[in-house]
């Protein structure tokens, strides 16, 4: 079980960056439409874009290691694209790992 928790440390962190920069795109398409500014979408954008991509390598690291059914691994990989959803799942991905290990301790 140490190779699951080696694996959700940095599905973890992803999570969370993830997670800000698509907030942070969030308010740049608000400036870019509402105000007419399209600079703000033009930096944040690929940057979303690459780190987005970091997640689904560590969400999918995860999901290999922990064993999880491939509908599941695919509703992780989604929670990147809703704003505020991978934060939700950050912490029911880390509960279900953390009761995995309990499991396969006890």
């Amino acid at each position: 079980m140490i190779v699951v928790e080696s694996a959700l440390k940095p599905f973890r962190v992803m999570a969370y960056v993830v997670g800000c920069m698509l907030l942070a795109l969030v308010v740049a398409m608000v400036v870019k439409y509402g105000f007419g500014n399209a600079t703000p979408v033009a930096v944040i954008g690929p940057v979303h874009g690459f780190v987005y991509a970091v997640y689904l390598l560590a969400a999918l690291n995860l999901g290999l290691k922990a064993r999880w059914s491939w509908p599941y691994t695919l509703g992780v990989l989604l929670a990147g694209t809703i704003p505020l959803l991978s934060f939700v799942i950050e912490r029911k991905v880390t509960q279900r790992v953390h009761d995995q290990i309990a499991v396969a301790t006890a």
